[in-house]
């Protein structure tokens, strides 16, 4: 069958581009590797809570439910993912891993596990979370210390006796640290000063003030732009400099090296672990993606705004695609909007 459209992922940005197809009147199709609507929300750690609120936590067109204000859990977004796609009774096709993706002169080839669809279009959606980034000497350390990736902890209990050191400076590596705390020796590798931002300021959420001062629309070729993604994301909330300050947490350097079971830190100082959390992000795999001219020597995608120099080809939920919220809940329609736009433009 020939499709107008494939969506790859059904994650907030392949549902976002998926509503805008409905609405538009595409024939499309949205498909997954994953089991199930909102698996990479549930299979997060299970205290989170997202730092951004209600009121920038939906997607176009469908409101999620609760006191604006407040932030929600994994699991409730999870289940507003399912809850989005039933509501639009947009079609999704689930267990079905993408094999690769080839372009000839009537458009593109989609070879996945469950058969080989043909469209005029593709959009990849599979966002900034793909595979596990952990530092190579990783493989070195003993295999008496338990190792995990942020992406695999979900709670204290998988955790064997012993001190525990959380490997990463972003929001959950600060999160899962403070946690962690709680009930053992806990430290903290990072490789700059943390920067911290409340969650509220006069009992609104910070984001209520950063888009009232027009942050959340900065693009990402401005001065302004520029500067906060060079800066990266601050640590939202206070508790780990709660935690910091009351030696629940402590604070280390880069980890540059393991030996045996030990790791050593810029500084040259070393720890004896136990168990070892790796907050180190996510690095993107297009392997499947073989189409000429997308993918530069440095594996960088080109894009301008998700659009890619090759005609019917898209990206959608990349961080900085065209501004600060673009792989968030609250950002993502923007750009599914204007890829939309510009699909209805070259195809009329």
């Amino acid at each position: 069958m020939q499709y107008e459209a494939i969506v790859i992922g059904t994650g907030q940005a392949g549902l976002a581009m998926g509503y805008y197809l409905k609405q538009n009147n595409n024939r499309f199709l949205i498909i997954d590797k994953g089991q199930a609507l909102g698996e990479v929300w549930k299979n997060r750690y299970d205290s989170l809570k997202l730092f951004t609120p209600r009121m920038y936590s939906s997607l176009p067109g469908l409101i999620l439910d609760g006191e604006q204000q407040g932030f929600p859990s994994k699991d409730e977004i999870a289940n507003y993912i399912k809850h989005y796609a039933e509501t639009f009774a947009l079609p999704v096709e689930l267990n079905t891993e993408v094999l690769s993706v080839t372009k000839n002169e009537e458009g593109f080839c989609v070879e996945t596990t469950k058969g080989i669809f043909y469209t005029s279009n593709v959009v990849v959606a599979t966002g900034p979370f793909q595979e596990k980034l952990i530092p190579a000497f990783s493989s070195f350390l003993s295999g008496n210390i338990l190792q995990l990736h942020s992406s695999e902890y979900k709670n204290p209990d998988q955790l064997q006796q012993g001190n525990v050191l959380v490997v990463g400076g972003g929001n959950s590596g600060a999160q899962i640290a403070v946690e962690l705390s709680e009930e053992r020796e806990t430290y903290l590798a990072i490789s700059k000063k943390p920067i911290y931002f409340p969650l509220t300021i006069g009992g609104m959420s910070v984001f209520w003030w950063l888009d009232k001062l027009g942050i959340l629309k900065v693009t990402n070729t401005s001065l302004m732009g520029n500067l906060l993604q060079k800066k990266g994301d601050p640590i939202f909330g206070n508790e780990l400099k709660k935690a910091i300050k009351e030696w629940e947490v402590t604070l280390k350097g880069r980890v540059v090296k393991g030996v045996y079971n030990h790791v050593v830190f810029e500084d040259s100082t070393t720890l004896e672990v136990k168990n070892i959390i790796w907050a180190t992000g996510f690095q993107q795999d297009y392997e499947w993606l073989q189409v000429d001219g997308v993918i530069n020597q440095k594996k960088k995608i080109n894009h301008n705004k998700g659009i890619s120099p090759v005609k019917g080809l898209y990206f959608l939920g990349l961080p900085w695609q065209s501004r600060r919220g673009s792989s968030l809940l609250q950002g993502v329609g923007f750009d599914a909007r204007h890829i939309m736009e510009h699909m209805k433009n070259t195809t009329t």
